[in-house]
């Protein structure tokens, strides 16, 4: 493992021109990132939690048991 805790496995750009990418975690398993041409981006996690910014200055964060908690930057 790395000093950030994942190794990106794969990673690209989709044809709308936002990057993707899979990072493992170790034992923890898998998680994915994607970043968007919009300024937006989203986690989701390796425990199932997930995080979305939407680049404008509100994101969500979803619990591994579905809950939604709504954050202000």
């Amino acid at each position: 493992m790395t000093d950030r805790d994942y190794v990106v496995t794969k990673h690209g750009t989709n044809k709308e021109g936002n990057h993707w990418c899979t990072r493992d975690y170790g034992s923890s398993g898998t998680g994915h990132h994607y970043s968007n041409k919009d300024g937006s981006f989203y986690y989701q996690n390796p425990n199932g939690s997930k995080y979305y910014d939407n680049g404008a200055g509100k994101a969500t964060f979803t619990t591994p048991d579905g809950h939604v908690v709504k954050l202000q930057k």
